[in-house]
């Protein structure tokens, strides 16, 4: 009884590890790159290296979720392809961010196109990291109804 047991665990164990192999989908590589970007703005404005190049960054609250992520993302690029010191376009830091942006807008822009959706377009919180919520129609119904 003790090795079907064993070999049920075994399986299980296998089972598990098979289904983090999964490849990534767009949406999930557009979610990962977001968090990989903002932790290394905050890297970038925290290190004393790039501290002085971090003041000519705009500030980024990336959303996934908001259509006036491809705007902010094309402007973040002329930014970081623009930046005013030779130094602060050729530190490695600055230029892994460039990368990153780069790709998560490609992702964004031409691999995801129609995969992803867009719940807000409220442009404003991408610069404040404030997200007002908005009701939808489905959320309004069962709000009206309790008054």
């Amino acid at each position: 009884m003790s090795a079907q047991r064993l070999a049920s665990f075994f399986f299980l164990l296998a089972l598990i590890w098979f289904t983090s192999c999964a490849p990534p989908t767009c949406y999930s590589r557009a979610l990962e790159l977001s968090k990989e970007i903002m932790s290394d703005l905050d890297k970038i404005h925290q290190y004393n290296r790039t501290k002085t190049c971090a003041e000519f960054l705009p500030k980024m609250f990336l959303d996934v979720h908001n259509s006036c992520i491809k705007s902010k993302l094309r402007d973040f690029l002329y930014v970081t392809e623009n930046l005013p010191t030779e130094y602060c376009r050729e530190r490695p830091r600055i230029r892994l961010l460039k990368r990153r942006v780069q790709i998560l807008y490609s992702i964004i822009t031409r691999a995801c196109y129609r995969d992803l959706v867009f719940f807000t377009d409220d442009c404003e919180a991408l610069e404040t990291g404030n997200i007002s919520p908005r009701y939808t129609e489905d959320r309004l119904e069962p709000l009206i109804e309790d008054a």
